[in-house]
């Protein structure tokens, strides 16, 4: 024990010093040599035995098999005891834990020990007038009363103690009654709470599942319920990290009535399976996933994906469509995903859009059309009867809806395929209609009006000079693209408050790319410009601000851009992007030629998707420009202008084009809300006549 950091610094005095344990006096020195813990005694003489070793036993203490020390009662040595009345206490506090139930149960059962008290009492004390009053059960009766109606006891008759103990009941009766009615009430406030929180699972089949919050989620909804008008009754299901109430409250402000489509919020993590759960999605339909705002909006898709990928099916499982807004996660998605998901790239989309119609303006306002639940719609239906007809007689086979493709029995999509294509059994024929019930095939041909057709030889197409004002993250790929559609010699002139981005493009075959560091919203750095010199102009809403503040900023540069063409009288072509369509209607007093609101096509593209995934070739191949896409092109390439025809002979002088005609713009209407002109799928039979400053929506290769 001298290595003991206790005994450290010891002397010999300490060690001599002596000890009192339980009445004796111990040597320390004893107890540090040879742990003798036996009294002192005198020395041995020389011839005796060495003195025996002792050790040390406390006749209190006990070493058992565990290892610790218990005292004679059997409690661990160290350990307070536990008295009984703490126990009861513990035991009582998990009955109440257990929640309202319990705490009912209590309450009855002192209602219950009170009527028992008093009506004992009652019998033994007062035995006259138990006998009045029908013995102990007529008391027990009578007690039950009391206590559970205060007012009972006015009526009461008889001796002082019987009365005493009637009014004991009646006492203790309104406490209990009161506790009662506060458990109660507490417990629905808690119910109806637990309720509005979202936490109970939905019981649907076949609805539509949407995970996640954003401005698009009101875009979707509004869609669905137009899309189910024609059906019964259906379910559009919400799980987001949101409050339940506060989005169902969201929902009716933006979007209003929907109709017979139910809207059912869950709050809850898309990513916990638990609260996957709750929406039921092994019974939906389809599946829609929304990202959230912020830079991480990627991530967070891919990791639902995983999440749905990870889920073990029974059953069907149902299609997901999502959208991601870099091209460079479009990968990692689609396999996350797999087969079963289709993942758009929303960054891709919107390029392609703000390109196209800086070319044809009116293009994303078509676009818009096309996907919206509310104008007209692709549907793919098989059509027996056009079995071994050609696709260009097809054209005029119908007396509502156009054709415009046929999906093989292979699943493959072909989009104004060439008119002597022939429709093949098990072919589905893609038609552009209002609705699916509005389809129908004609009786008789629609007549063609011959002289009203005319045949123009296709425009040369010239080099041209382009102002790109504004820069973000999609200038890059805008300018690439700009780059495969603009003839060789054509100049692009970029306008921004950023670095010079030149360094950063791939190497161009047709444009030549020049910069101007200026604030696009400065008037008088735009005239320094020369912005009458250029034909075409592409407003882009400036990186890093908020989705408002740089819509407020592009407005600025639209009414600028006008104006100067006003005074100038040198009209130009101008297309803007816009990231809120609410400032859209706010935008036409800058009469701009197109505005593409990328985040709302992509809300409704992942709508159409949702209720056809076969629309997704279709799509595709409408965007990309290797095959045939949309154009407006000038009326008079189909129409003498001025004369009286049909939309029957569009669609005939489309098709000795290799072109299939959708509908036509109208430029006195150009800026005239909601349409802006357009007209899809009109009645192929009504008196139509085109100005030269019309154009028609046609599909086709160039």
């Amino acid at each position: 024990m001298a290595d003991c950091p206790g005994w450290a610094g010891g002397n010999a005095r300490d060690a001599e010093t002596p000890l009192r344990l339980r009445g004796r006096q111990w040597s320390i020195s004893a107890l540090t040599e040879n742990q003798n813990l036996s009294p002192p005694s005198p020395p041995a003489p020389a011839h005796s035995a060495a003195p025996r070793v002792r050790r040390l036993r406390d006749p209190w203490l006990s070493v058992r098999r565990d290892g610790r020390n218990h005292d004679k009662t059997g409690r661990v040595a160290g350990v307070a005891r536990v008295r009984r009345r703490d126990r009861l206490r513990y035991w009582f506090d998990g009955t109440m834990a257990k929640g309202t139930p319990a705490l009912i149960g209590w309450l009855a059962l002192a209602s219950g020990v009170l009527i028992l008290v008093v009506a004992t009492l009652a019998a033994v004390f007062t035995p006259h007038d138990s006998d009045e009053n029908g013995h102990w059960n007529g008391l027990l009766w009578r007690s039950l009363l009391r206590t559970l109606d205060p007012g009972t006891m006015g009526g009461d008759e008889g001796s002082g103690p019987y009365l005493a103990l009637m009014l004991t009941a009646t006492i203790g009766g309104i406490f209990i009654v009161s506790a009662l009615i506060g458990v109660l009430t507490t417990g629905l406030e808690g119910k109806i709470t637990e309720l509005r929180k979202g936490r109970s699972v939905i019981v649907e089949r076949g609805h539509t599942l949407v995970l996640g919050w954003s401005e698009q989620v009101f875009t979707v909804v509004a869609e669905l319920a137009e899309a189910n008008k024609g059906q019964g009754r259906s379910c559009i299901a919400i799980l987001a990290d949101q409050d339940k109430v506060d989005m169902e409250e969201a929902i009716r402000s933006r979007v209003g009535d929907t109709g017979r489509t139910r809207v059912v919020c869950r709050r809850g993590n898309p990513l916990k399976v638990a609260d996957l759960e709750l929406v039921s999605p092994g019974t939906a339909r389809s599946i829609i996933v929304l990202s959230p705002p912020g830079p991480e909006a990627d991530n967070h898709v891919i990791k639902v994906l995983l999440s749905l990928g990870a889920r073990a099916w029974e059953g069907r499982r149902p299609h997901v469509v999502a959208a991601v807004h870099r091209s460079a996660n479009l990968p990692a998605a689609r396999l996350a995903g797999g087969p079963a998901a289709q993942v758009i790239d929303a960054d891709d989309i919107a390029i392609q859009l703000i390109v196209q119609s800086h070319r044809q303006s009116g293009l994303s306002t078509v676009c818009t059309d096309l996907l919206n639940y509310e104008g007209h719609e692709f549907y793919m239906r098989p059509e027996p009867s056009l079995t071994g007809m050609t696709y260009g007689a097809a054209l005029g086979a119908y007396e509502l809806g156009i054709p415009v493709g046929v999906r093989t029995a292979e699943g493959e999509v072909l989009v104004n395929p060439p008119p002597d294509r022939v429709v093949e059994a098990g072919d589905e024929v893609i038609i552009l209609a209002e609705d699916d019930l509005l389809i129908r095939l004609a009786d008789d041909p629609v007549p063609v009006v011959e002289d009203a057709v005319t045949t123009a030889a296709p425009t040369p197409r010239a080099p041209e000079r382009t102002l790109l004002a504004g820069w973000n993250g999609r200038g890059a790929k805008i300018v690439e693209l700009l780059d495969s559609f603009v003839e060789p010699g054509s100049e692009l002139v970029i306008a921004a408050r950023c670095d010079d981005p030149r360094g950063g493009l791939a190497p161009l075959a047709n444009l030549s790319v020049g910069f101007e560091h200026c604030d696009p919203t400065d008037r008088t750095r735009l005239e320094e410009l020369d912005v009458l010199s250029f034909r075409r102009v592409i407003v882009l809403g400036d990186a890093g601000l908020d989705p408002q503040h740089a819509d407020a900023r592009t407005l600025v540069t639209l009414l600028h851009l006008r104006d100067i063409e006003r005074v100038a009288g040198d009209p130009y072509s101008i297309v803007s992007e816009i990231n809120d369509d609410a400032n859209r209607e706010v935008a036409q007093v800058t009469k701009a030629d197109d505005f593409v609101v990328s985040d709302k096509l992509i809300s409704l593209m992942l709508t159409q998707l949702s209720e056809n995934r076969h629309l997704h070739d279709v799509f595709t191949d409408l965007l990309d420009p290797e095959g045939s896409e949309l154009y407006l092109k000038p009326a008079s390439d189909y129409l003498r202008p001025g004369a009286t025809a049909n939309f029957a002979t569009v669609i005939e002088a489309a098709r000795r084009r290799s072109e299939t005609a959708l509908g036509y713009r109208l430029h006195d209407r150009f800026h005239e809300p909601p349409d802006y002109g357009v007209v899809l799928n009109p009645d192929k039979r009504a008196p139509l006549e085109l100005s030269a400053e019309d154009t028609v929506i046609v599909l086709a290769e160039d």
